[in-house]
């Protein structure tokens, strides 16, 4: 009786034979890759026992590789055997030339790895556990030949190794330095804290020190003149040294995040607004400058949009035109109001009170806000008297000059007191009469334009009621317009009325 095997025996004889196939696995285990490509040498357990044969990573112009051997439990060809991806180890060796300089090593792994730069004797990066794959990081100041060795285990699941090695940018450049010609030196730092110095920019030109600078977008890489940062966190450091010409200035910065600006090298901040913004804009008060100052603005993004600008004010300072000045009496006091041209640059007003035009006292301060953009001022004088008072204003402007407005006039008139009588009203001649309701000792008659501007003092001595007095009014005679009459005497007495020249 014929025996039959099924088909599946079969199948498992056939692969156990082919299994069973020897091999050889080619390579010594100890020479060193080199002109950028690593031997690996394979081994079938996870302790580098059981060598099965090499393999070959990175190319000619780059050593850096990323390897996951075809899947998590698959059969990995070698120059030699193969091995089965679940449990296995290689040793990675190159031996590579490095020009003078700062170089980062990037590895990383799924399961163990380990770098090192001395053919194995130390680890420069050492994750020698069971792990998902991750990555670690080493950076050193590299120059001449060194014998690298990678090792790696994988011991099941998933399995990767990776490898980058790429040369470190060595910034340029002596941060304390400043610019100069209207030029800025701005120095890049990769951190908000001016942690990492990266390299540096220039801002502004020859003829003009202003700028406005984005960055090239809000995540990107900025270039200097030696290394990049990503414009996502880092900070910058803009100095300038400059000359100003003597003059009164005004700075505008702006900033998306925090900016803040020194005339003193730093030593304190004339701007600082140091904070998580949008974009806004701060302006300086005006400043009088003469001579050379060391600028410095710094500025900080963290995260999201950025910018910062600088724009610097030359400003024109222009006498203080008085536009209108009037006097008010309401609920006991005078309201004073004053508009100056738009052109005027006044840092202060001093309001003065008079009681006989001719010495002034102050009654206050009226401050200028620093842009200049109100015209319009305000002051109330509550110390009211019955008569006359005079008024004018003392005004400075930026650069400290003082000047004096027109004097203007107000009458305060007693409850009850009644009007003096002056014919003819309508004046056409050289004079005119005043007769005043009540006796006044040391009377004086005044005449004033509608601008307050004294035009004709006369001294009348003692006057009994009704009596009448002339006025010479030679000073007015043809200058047609209306005029205030008044008496004053001891005891503030005090009467007035209008007339007319014609």
């Amino acid at each position: 009786m014929k025996l039959f095997l099924p088909f599946f025996v079969y199948l498992v004889v056939f692969a156990n034979c082919v299994h069973a196939q020897p091999c050889t696995p080619a390579g010594n285990q100890t020479t060193y890759g080199t002109n950028n490509v690593w031997r690996g040498y394979v081994y079938d357990n996870i302790d580098f026992t059981n060598y099965r044969g090499y393999v070959t990573e990175g190319s000619s112009s780059n050593p850096n590789f990323d390897q996951s051997f075809g899947g998590d439990d698959v059969s990995y060809a070698t120059n030699g055997c193969p091995v089965q991806t679940s449990t296995f180890s290689v040793r990675y060796r190159l031996r590579k030339n490095f020009a003078n300089g700062t170089y980062q090593f990037v590895v990383g792994g799924d399961d163990g790895f380990r770098l090192s730069l001395d053919g194995g004797s130390t680890w420069v990066i050492d994750r020698w556990n069971d792990q998902s794959y991750t990555t670690q990081t080493y950076t050193a100041a590299l120059n001449g030949n060194y014998n690298m060795v990678l090792e790696f285990y994988e011991n099941g699941g998933a399995n990767r190794i990776s490898f980058s090695v790429n040369a470190v940018c060595a910034p340029s450049g002596n941060p304390a330095v400043y610019g100069t010609g209207n030029v800025w030196y701005g120095y890049a730092y990769d951190g908000i804290n001016f942690d990492t110095y990266v390299g540096r920019v220039t801002e502004g030109a020859a003829g003009n020190p202003d700028f406005d600078e984005s960055f090239g977008g809000g995540n990107v890489i900025y270039t200097t003149s030696s290394c990049g940062t990503q414009t996502e966190t880092f900070s910058m450091r803009y100095r300038l040294t400059k000359n100003f010409p003597g003059g009164t200035y005004r700075f505008i910065i702006g900033g998306d995040d925090g900016y803040r600006l020194s005339i003193d090298g730093g030593a304190t901040w004339l701007i600082n607004n140091w904070n998580l913004q949008s974009y806004t804009t701060t302006t300086s008060n005006t400043l009088s400058l003469s001579g050379s100052y060391n600028l410095v603005l710094e500025y900080y993004e963290n995260s999201g949009d950025n910018r910062v600008s600088f724009a610097l004010q030359t400003l024109t300072i222009l006498p203080i035109s008085v536009e209108a000045f009037t006097a008010a009496a309401k609920d006991n006091k005078v309201d004073l109001s004053w508009t100056v041209s738009a052109n005027s640059t006044p840092r202060s007003f001093e309001v003065e009170k008079s009681a006989d035009g001719m010495s002034f006292k102050s009654l206050g301060m009226v401050p200028s806000n620093d842009n200049w953009a109100i015209t319009d001022y305000k002051f109330s004088d509550i110390s009211v008297a019955e008569g006359i008072s005079y008024y004018r204003l003392k005004m400075t402007d930026a650069d400290g000059v003082l000047t004096y407005s027109k004097v203007i006039t107000i009458h305060i008139v007693a409850s009850g007191s009644r009007n003096i009588n002056i014919y003819p009203s309508i004046v056409t001649g050289n004079g005119f009469y005043i007769k005043s309701a009540q006796q006044i000792r040391n009377a004086v008659i005044t005449v004033t334009d509608l601008n307050g501007r004294m035009l004709i003092k006369q001294p009348a001595g003692n006057i009994a009621a009704g009596q009448p007095l002339q006025v010479q009014a030679n000073a007015i005679a043809g200058k047609k317009g209306m005029y205030t009459v008044a008496i004053t005497g001891s005891g503030n007495n005090c009467f007035a009325g209008r007339i007319i020249v014609q």
